[in-house]
């Protein structure tokens, strides 16, 4: 028998969102602040349900030692660092105060900026300077495509065995299928690289833009 895929249209994406746990007000009101005052960069928010996927993943995995990559104005963050609880401590890198400035007043608001350090300037600089031990039980990546492949050799080794990285856009609205300029080709190589390496298994989950979530062997 072949297997045929779900089709998510509009309709039931609605339904989906109404039967999944729906965002508190302080992530409903950050969700609303993006998208009104940043129109132009809101797409690069988390989807609400990818939010309550990745809190989930965080509480049930029992992260304590988290690294974001690329914080926009927090709605992935906060999930993540309620989802680790209070003794969870998240590292997030972003190149933008503008953006973070919005994140940091809802990390506060919800009580858990005392579990966020946020550090400002390229990632794939910052990341070097993380411990090289095996000692981080989450990791989140959500910036520049063309890096993908470079935050994924850097932090899969600071993974303790059975840690998890997340990596969202892996399905980039189709284009995997038709890459036409260099962020295409950025997701896809890393698409590319990740299934063939051997430090991990992984699977694609199609929420939001596509999820790959991987655990470390």
């Amino acid at each position: 028998m072949t297997y045929e895929p779900l089709q998510l249209t509009a309709d039931l994406h609605q339904y989906l969102l109404a039967h999944s746990t729906a965002p508190d007000e302080v992530t409903a009101d950050l969700i609303a602040e993006t998208r009104a005052n940043l129109p132009g960069a809101a797409g690069m928010q988390i989807a609400p349900e990818q939010a309550a996927f990745l809190r989930i993943i965080a509480a049930v995995s029992g992260a304590r030692a988290a690294v974001e990559i690329g914080t926009f104005t927090g709605l992935s963050s906060l999930a993540i660092a309620r989802g680790m609880g209070p003794q969870g401590r998240l590292i997030c890198f972003d190149v933008s105060t503008e953006w973070t400035d919005i994140a940091r007043r809802y990390w506060q608001r919800a009580g858990v900026d005392d579990r966020i350090e946020l550090r400002i300037g390229p990632a794939a600089d910052g990341v070097t300077q993380l411990s090289q031990d095996e000692h981080l039980d989450l990791v989140f990546i959500d910036a520049d495509k063309e890096n993908y492949t470079t935050y994924w050799n850097e932090l899969v080794p600071r993974l303790r065995p059975g840690g998890l990285i997340l990596v969202d856009n892996v399905l980039w609205s189709g284009r995997v299928l038709d890459p036409r300029n260099e962020r295409d080709q950025g997701v896809v190589d890393f698409n590319t690289a990740a299934v063939q390496d051997p430090r991990v298994e992984l699977v694609i989950v199609p929420i939001g833009d596509g999820i790959t979530m991987a655990r470390k062997l």
